[in-house]
């Protein structure tokens, strides 16, 4: 029997090792996308059934109890009374089966449609899609209120825009928040920290916070040394946005932004874009992140600049998810007034 190369050998187990792990994944996406299919036509059924009579399956009524305690019985778990209620709302909020999306599972469907806000749930389900959110990804950007976040920067009509597609990322101030969420750091929000100890908790939570800042941003380094006429400054965090395709300069302060905060990083994107900036790199982003911020300051302050320039505010604490939908429900409805007016 002739000796085995190792070298081989190593490619060999390791092509099989690809195979196979690529084949169960498939594997595993089409015996998902089956399921979520089949209790779609279960919710079909139940739907059906509640038509020709007078019961109707809320939870908790005699229907849904007496056929999760029979199909348990014949099938066993999975057909508790709530399941058995989403997949009735599955059928209900996606009359059309070719509207299932076949890359999100039976646990993303059920955490959507636990989401009573058809424009929310929208967003959300496209922004899994998009950015192949996990459950748990899903369920950490829902409790910090994204969509309420993001929507309350927009008019109706850019509101209705965001819940059809998601976050589409074209200019600048589609990458930015108001508020950042950084409750992942778990830092009490009366604890006393610097801005060194923020900084160095985000770069240590590094995945956690590009989840928050979004799509398209890669880390390249923090406090990135500039130097002119023999001063050395530091830019607290520097990214790098594949989508816009230009470099994005965070920097952290404690407290109410000040007006020479805003004339740091001007003087920090005007650097990137003369010194750092390749051809193909579009204009810099730069953004002062605080604890809050005054409005009539900030105007003043960025009045005259011409770089793309943002202050916006951080918080270390889930925010009041009722506040930001009610804040939503008020701005559509003054958008609704004001469009009924003209």
């Amino acid at each position: 029997m002739p000796d085995i190369s190792p070298d081989n050998y190593s490619f060999l187990l390791n092509e099989i090792g690809f195979l196979l792990q690529e084949g169960r994944r498939k594997a595993f996406a089409a015996v998902n996308s089956i399921l979520v299919e089949t209790y779609w036509h279960v919710g079909r059924n139940i739907v059906e059934y509640e038509q020709k009579g007078t019961e109707k399956a809320e939870y908790g009524s005699r229907l849904l109890k007496e056929l999760s305690k029979d199909l348990k019985i014949r099938f066993g778990k999975g057909f508790s009374r709530s399941n058995l209620q989403y997949m009735r709302l599955l059928y209900i909020n996606y009359p059309k089966c070719q509207t299932l999306s076949g890359k999100l599972s039976w646990s993303h469907y059920t955490e959507l449609l636990s989401i009573s806000d058809d424009l929310a749930r929208s967003f959300y389900e496209k922004q899994c899609i998009n950015e192949k959110w996990s459950i748990r990804e899903l369920k950490r950007q829902r409790n910090t209120g994204l969509f309420e976040r993001i929507a309350l920067s927009k008019d109706k009509q850019g509101v209705i825009e965001l819940a059809g597609k998601g976050q589409i990322i074209e200019k600048a101030s589609d990458v930015v928040k108001d508020p950042y969420v950084f409750e992942f750091l778990n830092i009490p929000q009366q604890q006393k920290y610097s801005e060194q100890e923020l900084e160095k908790r985000l770069v240590d939570n590094l995945g956690r916070f590009l989840l928050e800042l979004g799509k398209g941003f890669a880390f390249i380094n923090s406090q990135y040394r500039i130097t002119l006429d023999n001063t050395h400054y530091y830019v607290d965090l520097v990214f790098y946005h594949r989508i816009l395709k230009c470099f994005v300069l965070i920097d952290l302060k404690l407290g109410k932004v000040k007006h020479h905060d805003i004339g740091q990083m001007n003087l920090y994107l005007n650097y990137f874009k003369h010194e750092e900036n390749t051809e193909d790199d579009n204009e810099p982003i730069g953004i002062v992140l605080a604890t809050d911020k005054n409005e009539i300051l900030v105007k003043y302050a960025t009045g005259s600049i011409t770089n793309q320039l943002f202050v916006s505010r951080y918080q270390l604490y889930l925010p009041d998810k009722k506040l930001l939908e009610e804040e939503l429900r008020y701005l559509l409805s003054v958008e609704a007034e004001t469009s009924a007016g003209d």
